[in-house]
């Protein structure tokens, strides 16, 4: 005897576990949906090398990034899109530290 099976009940059931999944990691900041304009590119910023002796040129016009330590990282604030803040980090995560100041570390020595 062959029992067919209704196979709505089993993809409702599936979509809707995806849903609830995606919904449970966006509410607890495990998932992001980034809008471009929430974040800077990288690609808009290089390290100049400085090499005693030789000259290098910047331009007069500052950027409308600044830039401030605050507990040992370096933090930027945008000033044209108010609220955009982040740590400055390398290609490996690893946040930027502040030259002169103490890490946590240090201080425990």
């Amino acid at each position: 005897m062959s029992e067919e099976r209704n196979a709505i009940p089993l993809i409702l059931t599936g979509v809707g576990s995806i849903i609830v999944t995606v919904g449970a990691l966006w509410y607890y900041g495990y998932l992001h949906f980034a809008k471009p304009e929430d974040a800077l590119l990288l690609q808009d910023f290089t390290m100049l090398k400085t090499i005693p002796g030789e000259d290098y040129k910047l331009s007069l016009t500052p950027a409308p990034q600044v830039a401030q330590c605050i507990d040992g990282v370096l933090v930027l604030f945008d000033t044209q899109q108010k609220g955009l803040t982040g740590v400055l980090v390398d290609n490996r995560k690893r946040a930027v530290r502040c030259a002169g100041q103490e890490t946590p570390q240090q201080e425990l020595q």
